[in-house]
């Protein structure tokens, strides 16, 4: 009796109530082996009697609190061995899905970073030395023709969110075939914790076409085909066969794209974005929160979105995606599409995207540009231009750091000399994993005095100056967004990701921010508020969506009944990971 009361009060307290019980699909030692429904000892003993449990997990029953409280003391023990902990927490998601999500969500601040970048690069790297079970699907080359068939494979009636890459450009990391797996799982497991998904509604996809990869062809640990990678009319028609496979399959679906190298990430997208519900986080994603570091750090500056203007380094699918995003933001807020394009100057490996006068020898002509590219050449600058020299003739306010190249593009002499025509320069080096990094935010705010507005692709600690100060870089990091934006689809069904969906998103993690979070000099929400961030991007999304017309859940109906809240329609679709009762359905009368 004592026991029932505390585990009463305890849900009291939380906020739980009223809890509907859920049908069980097993009974016995069977739910102890579906991390889905399993409790481990939060099993009491009246549910333990009920699904034939007594007597198979030990006698003491434990909270959800306390095996949480349990679980992060063991996370902690790993120290800075941060592959230790993900393997720890790949084990517990596998075993328990909701003691992982409930860790995740109470300290993703702290989390985060293990189970997603930096740590899941190498995670990546070492996915098939360190490969224990299976997750989510693999549509291979060898399955073309079955993948209408092996849909069906999938356990789960009602997917929202599927996350899919190709495992051809991971991270900065370059092409690691089907061990690529691990960002699709990475990444869902943040749109459960952070943006309220329930976990049986999303599923992580390889889609193995391959590996160009020679050390993985040659590596008896490979978990993939170990072919070359198709290509041209063969690549896209598998691409095709997936689409209509989990379309036809699951219709209310939204795909994302992730980390699809640039040649063929950006045909995909203009391809399916209006056919699917879909959207590629490299591109999309990456320009829409780099946009909202961008109008926060302007803010900061003292600056107007119209009078920026941006020099960035990386013409890949994320580099081009973030300027076509800032750049649509810069539409939004009044100058012409052309005025917007002519505030950019682009950076390949081998200089600006710039006149073809010959000054430099013309290298990007030289060897030709794509459709992508050339419309952002610039005339401002010569093709060929180095970083620093663009830096001088230019005169940007942003430095934009996309090239997921080897750290240290970003100079003393480019950031320091910045000083000289504005201000606050905002440097925000994104290149992921750390050791790509353009610069360090130490070295930006040393270089400039503490004058710099800095945002990160990776997590850095605070700076303290010499004078004492601290400053506070944010990581200007896809999650602000990409939650949200799955969050939105799933709970209103919407049609398309559209343009004016992904401003309204940026706009939303500005408006986030609390006063006392802008004042530390922050551009983006302290990352453990992520889940309010996450509601507000699909309140504010969903908002864009029924005005558009592209709803197929709700209608505005159903928000005028709901008093106008839509909020509080969103909210009650949020995943809350907390144990629920469980019954047989045997039993059910």
């Amino acid at each position: 009796r004592e026991e029932c009361v505390r585990r009463l009060e305890t849900h009291l307290g939380s906020g739980i109530r009223n809890l509907k019980p859920l049908k069980t699909k097993q009974k016995g030692v069977d739910i102890l082996h579906d991390p889905l429904w399993n409790k481990g000892m939060a099993m009491d003993y009246p549910e333990r009697d009920r699904l034939n449990l007594r007597g198979l997990v030990p006698p003491r029953v434990k909270t959800l609190e306390e095996q949480s409280g349990a679980t992060l003391q063991r996370i902690r023990a790993y120290g800075e061995d941060s592959v230790g902990a993900n393997l720890y927490l790949q084990e517990l998601h596998n075993r328990n899905e909701t003691l992982y999500h409930r860790v995740l969500a109470d300290n993703v601040a702290e989390l985060a970073p293990l189970v997603y970048t930096p740590t899941v690069g190498i995670v990546c790297q070492r996915f098939g030395d360190q490969f224990r079970r299976s997750r989510g699907m693999y549509f291979s080359r060898e399955d073309r023709g079955l993948f209408s068939a092996m849909v069906w494979n999938w356990p789960h009636e009602d997917v929202h969110v599927i996350c899919v890459t190709d495992g051809s450009r991971i991270l900065g990391l370059g092409d690691l075939g089907a061990h690529g797996m691990g960002i699709p799982i990475g990444k869902l497991a943040l749109y459960c914790a952070a943006g309220g998904i329930a976990p049986h509604r999303v599923m992580p996809v390889m889609l193995d076409v391959g590996t160009n990869n020679e050390a993985l062809l040659a590596d008896e640990n490979y978990v993939g085909i170990p072919k070359r990678r198709l290509e041209g009319d063969a690549y896209f028609e598998m691409v095709d066969e997936f689409m209509e496979a989990v379309f036809d399959r699951w219709p209310n679906v939204v795909v994302q794209f992730e980390d699809f190298e640039s040649t063929v990430a950006a045909p995909l997208l203009a391809k399916y974005r209006s056919k699917f519900r879909c959207f590629n986080d490299d591109i999309q994603g990456t320009g829409c929160v780099t946009l909202a570091g961008v109008l926060a750090a302007a803010r900061h500056a003292g600056l107007k979105l119209t009078d920026m203007s941006f020099l960035c380094a990386g013409a890949g699918s994320a580099g081009l995606g973030v300027c076509a995003q800032i750049a649509d933001g810069m539409v939004e807020a009044g100058l012409s599409r052309e005025e917007a394009m002519g505030r950019f100057v682009i950076c390949t490996s081998v200089g600006a995207l710039g006149r073809p006068d010959g000054a430099y020898g013309d290298p990007n002509a030289r060897r030709g540009l794509s459709d992508e590219r050339a419309m952002w050449v610039n005339h401002a600058v010569s093709d060929g231009t180095s970083l620093a020299e663009a830096t001088k003739q230019f005169k940007p306010t942003c430095l934009l750091g996309l090239a997921a190249q080897p750290g240290g593009l970003f100079t003393q002499e480019m950031v320091s000399g910045m000083l000289t025509y504005t201000e606050r320069p905002i440097v925000m080096p994104m290149s992921n994993p750390t050791a790509k990094h353009e610069c360090t935010p130490a070295q930006a705010y040393e270089w400039t005095g503490g004058k710099a507005v800095v945002a990160t692709g990776s997590p850095f600690e605070p700076v303290t100056m010499p004078d004492g100060t601290t400053h506070i870089p944010s990581q200007c990091n896809n999650v602000y967004v990409f939650p949200g934006l799955g969050l939105a689809a799933s709970v209103a069904g919407v049609k398309e990701i559209t343009d004016e969906m992904l401003y309204a998103a940026a706009v939303a993690c500005v408006d986030a921010m609390t006063d006392e979070e802008f004042a530390s000099g922050r551009t983006f929400p302290a990352i453990d508020r992520i889940r309010e961030v996450s509601h507000l991007v699909a309140v504010r999304v969903i908002e864009v969506a029924l005005k558009e017309g592209l709803t197929t859940k709700i209608s505005s109906a159903d928000v005028r009944e709901a008093g106008g809240n839509l909020g509080a329609i969103v909210s009650k679709k949020m995943y809350n990971p907390h144990y629920v009762p469980l019954v047989d359905p045997s039993k059910v009368f």
